[in-house]
């Protein structure tokens, strides 16, 4: 058993203004977990928990194009640390990041 989670990335006017999360805990290899958190990414984001976003030192929120620059660096599950704290999960835990543009959920 495993504790997974869809996240989501509340994104508006082009900067990450929220972050909300919804944990499973599963059985089974890596590869059914994905298509299961994605198969649930639609329906779970209104009863996902929200999470504030970071912000710099004036208050404002990160803007999108520098958490995509974090994302390939690998580095933007430091953006995550109070969601992981939040759910108990292990290091390096098994996720799914959606994100929601403007309202618009971006899944497969």
């Amino acid at each position: 058993m495993e504790t997974i989670l869809n996240i989501y990335l509340v994104i508006e006017k082009n900067h990450v203004a929220a972050f909300r999360a919804k944990a499973y805990e599963l059985e089974g290899d890596d590869e059914d977990k994905i298509k299961f958190l994605k198969g649930c990414a639609k329906k779970d984001f209104e009863s996902a928990y929200r999470f504030d976003a970071p912000t710099n030192r004036l208050g404002n929120f990160m803007k999108y194009n520098k958490f995509a620059k974090l994302e390939e660096q690998g580095m933007q599950y430091r953006l995550f640390e109070e969601i992981f704290e939040k759910f108990n999960v292990p290091q390096n835990p098994l996720i799914c990041v959606t994100p929601v543009m403007d309202g618009e959920i971006l899944s497969q």
